[in-house]
Formats: structure tokens, sequence, C-alpha cells
């Protein structure tokens, strides 16, 4: 399916808040695993969220069976493209060879640490050459969420358990924020006699990754939620773990939500995967097919999901988070059309074929 990069842009601009709000005006914000399932693929999947974990198709003959299928693939970053800070080997070229076959991409992440200008620093440090309007973040999911409910017109503040991106989202369309970087060092007089003061202002509350969580942030936060009338929750994801390194794995945003779960009571909002805000967003700006989409991810739980309850494709790669053992565990329930071990893959016919005249 053909598209114009000029009519991608004027649809994605980052500054366009008017366009952005027009996008999401019509999209419910679903929780974690909630709203009823999208209809089974038409495609002749090789196996679907109930099929045999036998059936499960590692991908062997691209050429055949993806590559013609597929106008769009949806990546995630951590555990795709990237392993913390470095790239992961042989993505330059296989993007490049996507293009070169005419095919649309956009990518995905769940880490909201940086906004979209942010993550289009990091693409470019990295010698990837991918445009600001394919990058998605929930940084602006949460952003886009907030002008779907018209939280502006509240007059209402946000306060802020996470990093730079979410406030760099939220600063773009205006709504008032604090807390966040800003409340990194901070610890609560505990003495005797003595409370933390909270603003009544609040009217929501957003949890993402925050590499500087302390007790002083759980606390307003809870005070904020348990306190003020008809506060909201927002959680950016519910990721148990994530990539800060190529060399380990480091507790996602799953355990800060978590926290505030704890002491609240109380179920967050998620704006991230595997909700169906940004492919809605996708689908309905760019006409796209959801059959002809393909959703690659290192996680069963938010990448395969999303591609599941959202009508799309899913190909798991073992590049990140997920190993093959749990991937065909009779434990798990999730199952995509194919795995492979990293997008590389998608040319394994051509790469053997390089390989074989060397």
């Amino acid at each position: 399916m053909p598209f114009a990069k000029s009519a991608i842009t004027a649809v994605l601009t980052l500054a366009s808040s008017a366009t952005r709000t027009a996008a999401f005006t019509h999209v419910g914000i679903l929780r974690q695993r909630g709203g009823a399932a999208m209809p089974v693929l038409s495609t002749a999947s090789i196996s679907s969220t109930t099929a045999l974990h036998a059936n499960v198709k590692k991908l062997s003959e691209p050429a055949k069976d993806l590559l013609p299928n597929v106008d769009v693939f949806i990546f995630d970053c951590d555990g795709v493209i990237w392993r913390g800070d470095s790239v992961i080997e042989g993505i330059p070229e296989t993007l490049s060879k996507l293009r070169s076959l005419g095919k649309k991409m956009f990518f995905v992440t769940n880490n909201s640490t940086k906004s979209r200008k942010g993550y289009k620093k990091k693409f470019d440090s990295l010698g990837l050459d991918v445009p600001a309007e394919e990058i998605f973040s929930s940084s602006f999911a949460a952003a886009a969420y907030f002008e779907q409910t018209k939280f502006k017109e509240t007059g209402k503040k946000v306060y802020v358990v996470g990093e730079v991106g979410i406030q760099e989202e939220l600063d773009l369309i205006g709504v008032p924020h604090f807390g966040g970087p800003q409340d990194a060092g901070k610890i609560p007089d505990m003495g005797p006699g003595c409370a933390v003061s909270h603003d009544p202002d609040v009217g929501a509350v957003v949890v993402g990754f925050d590499r500087n969580i302390n007790y002083y942030k759980i606390q307003y936060a809870q005070l904020c939620i348990n306190e003020n009338p008809g506060c909201e929750f927002i959680a950016t994801n519910l990721d148990a773990v994530t990539h800060l390194t190529d060399a380990q794995e480091w507790a996602g945003n799953g355990s800060m939500v978590g926290a505030i779960k704890g002491c609240t009571g109380k179920e967050p909002t998620v704006v991230g995967k595997p909700g169906p805000l940004m492919i809605d967003y996708l689908c309905d700006k760019l006409n796209l097919d959801r059959s002809r989409i393909c959703m690659v991810g290192d996680r069963l739980d938010t990448d395969v999901l999303f591609g599941n309850d959202n009508g799309l494709k899913s190909l798991l790669v073992l590049s990140g988070v997920t190993s093959e053992e749990k991937l065909l565990s009779d434990k798990n329930t999730i199952t995509p059309d194919f795995y492979a071990d990293s997008i590389v893959d998608f040319f394994m016919d051509e790469n053997a074929k390089v390989g074989s005249t060397v």
C-alpha cells in the first residue's frame, strides 16, 4: 500500500497538537488486557493465541511466508532494534532492505523515558536513519490520552513519576505538571508528627519508567490518588523488565506501577502496548489494512498480544527478553504467527547466498 512521505509527515508532525487531538477523540483507552478481543486474523496464520505451542512456526522462508504478505512493519525498539545503547547486529542493513522493498515502518516503544524528539536523537546516535514521524513512545501515548479526555480544560495538574520524556510530551500540549526528575533527590521527613503535604489540584498521576524512583515519589503519588477526588492513575506500561544495558535485564515499569498499586489498591489506565491507542491512530489516519500489518517485538504479553488483540500479524524475535523455551512452554498462552532469532532473518535467504560466496 503506497504512501507519500509528505502525507505521513503532515499527519504525524510532532508539533501538531490539533491533529493529535482529532485523531484520538474516538479512541477508548482500555485497561491492560481489557476490552473485547479483535476478530481472528483472516490470513492463513500458522498459529493463534489458542493454538498448540508445537505449531508456532519459526520463520524459515520469509520471502514466501512473510514479506509478500506485509505492507507495514511495526517494530518495538528495546530488544528488537537495540539493546541498551547498542544497536543489534545487522539491523541498519535490514531496515534499509525493507525500505528498498517499499515497506512502511513504525517504531513503537513502551519506554517513556524519552519523548519522540528524544528517541529521534537516539536513532541518530546509533546510525539509524529513521524519520521522526515514524516514532511513537508511551510518553506520547500518555499525552494523547490527556488530549482525548480534555484534561487541560479541567485546570488540574499532573504529578509525574517518571523521566523527562513524559514531561516533554506534556509541554507540547500545554498540560501543567511537576515531579519527575525534579523530585529525584527528595527524602520525606518521617519524624514524629511529620507529614508530606500534597497539591489538592493534582488531577492525575502518571507512572512511567523512573531510574530515580524513591519513597517520596511513591508517597506523593499515593496521597494524590487516595485523597484527591477523581484523581486518575495512569501507567505508560506494565513491562516487567527492560534493557538498560546489553549485559542483563533490569526491573521495568511494572515494578514502579506495582508500588503505586500496592498502596492505593487501584488499577491504572494503561496507555501503552498492548492497548489499542497507537494502532487505532495509525490505521485511522493512514487508512492502513490491519491484515497487512505485522507487529514485531520481543515480549509476549505486550508486543505479541498487541498484534493478536488488534487484528495484526505478529512475530516474536528472540533478540530480547523472551527465550525460545519460554515461548514454547506449556505455560505460555500467547502465541505469535512466527518467531525468529532477530529481524535480520527477514532476509535469511539473501544472507545465506552472500555467505556461500565468501
